[in-house]
């Protein structure tokens, strides 16, 4: 069953909000919204450049790993980033590359040399800028495409996870790096999780993106998602710095994962919102 009405926001963020009963409904759903955005990347631009987050994101793309998308993709054309990645070892527990690699990337075909992690081995600050150098040549060469808005990196899909707290990639709440304009890449010592060292995409990067898709589940994000997608900006819980709220793509698409725990707090906001709310 589905439900649409106008929106405030809908034009201004052109966003899309789509609710599951379960995480495996989630996963379901996303494995075929990454298949349709790498499928008309392929034809359209010859790639898909997809830049991941970590930690439990990596769950939902199981589904991707069986049939029929592991026969059926072209996974030859993928292309691997990473839009935030904690400063430690490759084969460190916290590493989003190793979850990545162990969950998803070692289940499909996709080639070696299209996967493109940071340098574990240089400190964090030179590693955010060889991470930017990278993606700055494979621009050039147009593995990844160009806003023509800011000439910055147009991703195909950047698929994010958000925080309770609000946060995307490793972009905090009231934190400097949410202020950049010019960086594509950039590094924090203070993160308010551990590990506190970590490399990030910045709101311009992430905005500049053809499609960018936020996970997240759980009542404890409730808060944060109705903060993020609702037109409040007044009162005690005004979101004057929340990162999920600013991710507003200036070209390209946005759509929401949620369950209906993490949904619960737009109840309120039937009569006005804008969402799919997907039974199965």
């Amino acid at each position: 069953m589905e439900r649409e009405s106008s929106t405030p926001y809908e034009p201004k963020r052109n966003c899309e909000i789509r609710v599951f009963e379960s995480s495996d409904e989630i996963s379901t759903d996303l494995a075929e919204y990454i298949s349709q955005i790498s499928e008309i990347s392929v034809k359209e631009r010859g790639y898909f450049a997809i830049a991941l987050s970590g930690g439990p994101l990596v769950s939902f793309l199981g589904k991707l790993c069986e049939a029929p998308y592991n026969k059926t993709l072209d996974w030859s054309k993928w292309y691997i980033f990473w839009s935030d990645e904690r400063a430690v070892a490759k084969n460190h527990a916290e590493s989003n590359y190793k979850l990545t690699k162990e969950g998803f990337i070692a289940k499909v075909p996709i080639p070696h040399g299209h996967v493109y992690s940071i340098n574990d081995n240089a400190t964090v600050e030179d590693a955010a800028t060889g991470y930017e150098f990278m993606i700055r040549q494979l621009v050039k060469v147009r593995t990844i495409g160009v806003s023509e808005r800011n000439d910055c990196p147009k991703f195909d899909l950047i698929l994010l996870a958000m925080g309770a707290d609000g946060h995307v990639a490793s972009l905090f709440p009231n934190h400097p790096a949410m202020e950049l304009k010019d960086d594509w890449v950039t590094y924090i010592t203070d993160s308010p999780q551990p590990p506190p060292e970590r490399i990030t995409f910045t709101l311009p990067v992430i905005n500049s993106a053809s499609n960018i898709a936020i996970v997240s589940t759980g009542d404890d994000k409730a808060n944060a998602v109705h903060l993020a997608v609702s037109d409040t900006t007044e009162g005690p819980d005004a979101p004057t710095s929340l990162p999920a709220r600013m991710v507003q793509p200036t070209d390209g698409k946005l759509v929401w994962f949620l369950d209906k725990e993490a949904a619960s707090f737009l109840e309120s906001m039937n009569d006005d919102a804008s969402y799919e709310h997907h039974e199965y």
